[in-house]
């Protein structure tokens, strides 16, 4: 048997319901890792092992049961928690204490999950890096601004971690870090209990080490029973977007997506390429004025008496392109968005999922960024479900993940071609 922080939620689940082990056990042996880890990864903004061993056995007495029985979860840190700080990556909000749980908390925690603490996030989920380092070298980001949520699980703290994405805040560290990373259509889930960014574009994002978990994770934020992964269809009909990003990818991660391409055609998938109309071209700068404007917006409070306590970073570049940007022109960017969501609605009649890049390459080296965002705005933008898959990797040693995107509304569907696609796909 795997070492028991090493393994998936749905095998933790199977393990604790039938009384082969504790959730005490569980917990203990994630708690035991991160003692290792922890100084090298910097994944955790609050962890209290006392915290996390009561709540274990607390559910090892009561009935055995629930869809994530005795499975340990990490919450990013802008995520409210009723009995642990919530600090959005700011010294602004050192030490503050919410009321109440957000909801995909509170569904976790009654699903039978245990809340290990809360996972670093940059700064109000934006540009700013946090503390984290990736799992497999130091040097590098782990991508962002889920920073924690995706080292946490990449590095085997946890089974599961919920982020956000407004852009690539979930898409991007999970392919950095080797995990399965899911940006559901946009309100799909419920963003009650989380700081907003920009709501025209923001959705919860959940990260995990296989589709099952995220389904799994998916279904108990819906709040509903955990349904079964349904068949993909007996031919998958799949379209390569490469994109005007394509020329930006390292040619390394190029290859191994025409490898992917090519295995899929072999196993029997109808493979295809889309070229995606012009007007797409210009969404990465409707997404840069729709999330500047309504952020401005959302941080009046920070911005008028907390100026300073705000970093150069936030300050120079999100901040300064929402307080200049006129409402004409977020308007516009709203129209132009909405246009490429109809465009994308007739293209997806003819696929079943499209695959694309989830970042132009492995993690970069240096910790000042946390890489380029922009192989997810225009999916982010267009309210679309994404799923990276950690299918390949680069010429570092370092994951590289496959994007495959489905169409509004259509996410148990894109699990189940992620499952047939990590099938297919040798890796």
């Amino acid at each position: 048997m795997k070492p028991l922080n090493q393994l998936t939620a749905t095998e933790i689940v199977a393990a604790t319901s039938a009384g082969r082990v504790t959730c005490e056990a569980v917990a203990r042996a994630c708690l035991e890792h991160i003692e290792r880890r922890e100084p090298q990864v910097l994944a955790w903004q609050y962890l209290d092992p006392e915290q996390v061993l009561a709540r274990a056995r607390a559910l090892d007495r009561g009935s055995r049961g629930g869809p994530l029985f005795g499975v340990p979860f990490g919450i990013k840190d802008i995520i409210d928690t009723c009995d642990m700080p919530t600090e959005y990556g700011s010294p602004i909000y050192q030490g503050c204490r919410p009321m109440n749980d957000a909801a995909c908390v509170a569904l976790g925690r009654r699903a039978g999950g245990i809340l290990m603490g809360k996972t670093v996030t940059t700064e109000f989920a934006n540009r700013h890096p946090g503390k984290t380092r990736h799992p497999k070298d130091p040097r590098r980001t782990p991508g962002g601004s889920s920073s924690g949520s995706a080292a946490a699980v990449g590095d085997s703290m946890v089974p599961l971690a919920i982020g956000t994405q407004t852009t690539a805040s979930t898409i991007r560290p999970a392919a950095f870090n080797g995990c399965v990373g899911l940006r559901p259509t946009f309100g799909a889930l419920s963003c009650s209990g989380v700081r907003q960014a920009a709501g025209s574009l923001d959705t919860l994002g959940l990260i995990a080490r296989s589709v099952e978990d995220v389904a799994l994770y998916h279904d108990v934020l819906l709040g509903i029973d955990p349904r079964p992964i349904p068949a993909a269809p007996g031919r998958l009909r799949i379209g390569v977007a490469r994109t005007h990003f394509w020329t930006s990818v390292e040619p390394t991660y190029q290859a191994r997506i025409e490898e992917a391409a090519r295995a899929l055609a072999r196993a029997g998938a109808q493979v295809s390429d889309v070229t995606l109309p012009p007007a797409f071209e210009r969404i990465e700068d409707a997404h840069r004025w729709i999330s500047s404007f309504e952020f401005v917006r959302n941080f009046t409070h920070e911005i008028e008496h907390h100026w300073d306590r705000i970093s150069s970073d936030l300050r120079d570049y999100r901040l300064a392109d929402g307080i200049g940007c006129p409402v004409e022109r977020y308007t516009a960017a709203l129209a132009a968005a909405a246009e490429c969501r109809a465009m994308l609605d007739d293209i997806m009649r003819d696929f079943d999922v499209l695959i694309t890049p989830s970042a132009d390459g492995e993690a970069p080296i240096g910790l000042a960024s946390t890489g380029n965002a922009s192989f997810c705005a225009i999916w982010t933008s267009t309210h679309v479900p994404a799923l990276t898959l950690p299918l390949f990797t680069g010429p570092n040693g370092l994951p590289l993940g496959l994007q495959v995107i489905a169409a509004r509304g259509r996410d148990r569907d894109l699990f189940a071609a992620g499952r047939a696609i990590t099938s297919m796909v040798p890796h």
